[in-house]
C-alpha cells in the first residue's frame, strides 16, 4: 500500500541552503521509490486560508517512506531545509480503493 510524505511549508527563506536543499533531495527520494505527486504550485482555497506550500511525496509502502526520512542520505540535507523554513512534515498511509469515509466509524470501535 503506497504511503506519502506530505509537508505543509507555511513559511520558507529562499536562499542558498534551500537552493542545496532542492538540488540534492530528489537523489535522496530514488532509492526509496519516492516520487513528488505535489511540489507547491498555486491553489484555490475554497475554505479557510492556507498559508503557504503543499508537497506530496509517494512511496511504495510506509517502510519505504521512513527508511528514506531516517536515511543518511535524506539526514545529511534536513537541517537545510528546517533552519530555513517553518514547516510540519507527516507521513501518512494511503487508503484502499475500496475505502468509504465510513469505514472510519467502525475503525474507531
Amino acid at each position: 500500500m503506497p504511503a506519502y510524505a506530505v509537508a505543509h511549508m507555511r513559511q520558507v527563506t529562499m536562499g542558498p541552503a534551500i537552493v542545496e536543499y532542492l538540488e540534492r533531495i530528489d537523489a535522496t527520494l530514488a532509492p526509496f521509490g519516492g516520487r513528488f505527486l505535489v511540489h507547491g504550485g498555486e491553489v484555490a482555497v475554497v475554505e479557510g486560508s492556507w498559508p503557504g506550500h503543499l508537497i506530496v511525496i509517494e512511496f511504495p509502502s510506509r517502510a519505504a517512506a521512513d527508511d528514506w526520512y531516517h536515511s543518511a542520505a535524506y539526514q545529511d540535507i534536513l537541517a537545510l531545509r528546517t533552519d530555513n523554513s517553518d514547516s510540519d512534515i507527516i507521513l501518512v498511509d494511503a487508503v484502499d480503493a475500496r475505502h468509504r469515509a465510513t469505514d472510519v466509524l467502525t475503525a474507531r470501535t
